[in-house]
This record gives C-alpha cells, structure tokens and sequence, in this order.
C-alpha cells in the first residue's frame, strides 16, 4: 500500500473509539465523574460489538465491562437504544470532522475524492464494531429509528461524494455531463459492500485489502 495510504490509515486511527478492559480498571464506579460514565458505557458496547461471534448485549454484560454498575448504567441510558444512538452519533461526528479535514485541506479533486473513499475503508478498518453499526447488522433487533439513522448517514456521505464530483468538473477533470448522482452512488455502494464483507468474514476481509488495484477499476480513468 502506498505511503498516502499509510499516512491516511494512521491518521483515522487516531480517532479510534477504543475500549478500556476490565482488569485495566483502576477506579470504582464510585469515584467516575458523572460526565465519563457514559464515554465507559459506549466504550464498553464497543468493545462487544467488536466480537466476532456475536456475543449477547446485556446491562450485565456491560456492567463487568464497563466497571460501572447496572444501576447507573440505567441512570445515563435507559435503554439499548440509547446507547445505540449516542454512537450512531460518535460515528457521524467523527467522520465528519475528518471529511470536512480533506475537503478544506485538499486542492486536487482526484486527491479529495480517493482520500474520502480511504477514509471510509480505513475508519472501518480500525473499527470492527462500528463497522456492525454502519451496516446495521447490530441494529437487526433494535428500534427502527436507528435504521433510518444510519440510511441518513449514508445519504450525508454519498452527497459528500456528488458534492467532491462536482468540484472535479469545475476543475476541469471530470466532463460536463458526467453522471454526478451514478458516480456517487457506485462509490457508495463500494464502501458498503466493504463494510459489509468485513462484519460478514467476521472481520477477515480487511476493507482496504487490494485497494491499489481495485482504485484502477473504481476511480474515473480521468481521476487517476
């Protein structure tokens, strides 16, 4: 892999939603501040939801985790929905903030439109069980509001793709009646189908896997 894609890779690491183990625990759940109890909780389902086996979501369960009782886990989340939802909305903060990154601080439009497709990849790559959000097999037995959230986050980044199109063909790189909305939606469906061979391979099939090769065939000949 080349070393743009390396530096890239290292970069969305860094905003890696990690979780902390239970035997790394130094504190009791009396001494967390109130505000960090809910970064331990979603630290925690994280955590599980990177299983490749699928292991069962209980307050118990998140309760040995976390190192925060099951009362005050009901206290900050009164339900598995909620909690769902605060990451839905770690992830889209997350990504848009580094999405917002590349569209301010890359000038070529070639440059801007594969670093957001290695964004993508690579925050999944560093992510498993987010990655179980993104393609909502986490969310199978959850409210349906939280489908529609992640459709809408999927509809936030193929118009973050139509938006990086359009700046190709005012640069000049892209022709004048290139299909923005097709294009947009095949990067799309890329990613997805990405996404969800690395949840269904129980995380084997690394996203970014033959990138180099596969950019030949997913990129605009003229973008390359």
């Amino acid at each position: 892999m080349g070393t743009r894609a390396g530096l890239l890779i290292w970069l969305y690491s860094c905003y890696r939603f990690c979780y902390v183990a239970v035997n790394q625990l130094e504190h009791s759940d009396q001494s967390i501040k109130p505000g960090e109890r809910e970064d331990r909780i979603l630290q925690a389902l994280a955590g599980m939801l990177e299983h490749p086996h699928r292991i069962r979501i209980t307050t118990a369960a998140l309760a040995k985790r976390s190192g925060i009782s099951a009362s005050a886990i009901y206290r900050c989340f009164p339900n598995k929905s909620k909690m769902f939802e605060a990451l839905i909305a770690f992830i889209e903060k997350t990504l848009f903030v580094l999405i917002n990154k590349i569209l301010q601080e890359e000038q070529s439009s070639a440059k801007q439109i594969e670093s957001l497709l290695l964004l993508l990849l690579g925050f999944s790559q560093k992510n498993p069980g987010m990655t179980r959000i993104l393609t909502s097999d986490a969310l199978v037995h959850e409210d349906d509001h939280l489908q529609l959230r992640i459709q809408q986050l999927h509809d936030r980044l193929e118009a973050t793709f139509k938006q990086a199109l359009r700046f190709a063909v005012s640069e000049q790189q892209l022709k004048l009646d290139t299909d923005i909305a097709a294009q947009a939606n095949l990067f799309m469906c890329f990613v997805i189908g990405r996404w969800y061979q690395f949840v269904k391979s129980e995380f084997r099939r690394d996203p970014l896997a033959n990138w180099d090769v596969q950019r030949l065939t997913v990129l605009p000949d003229a973008l390359l």
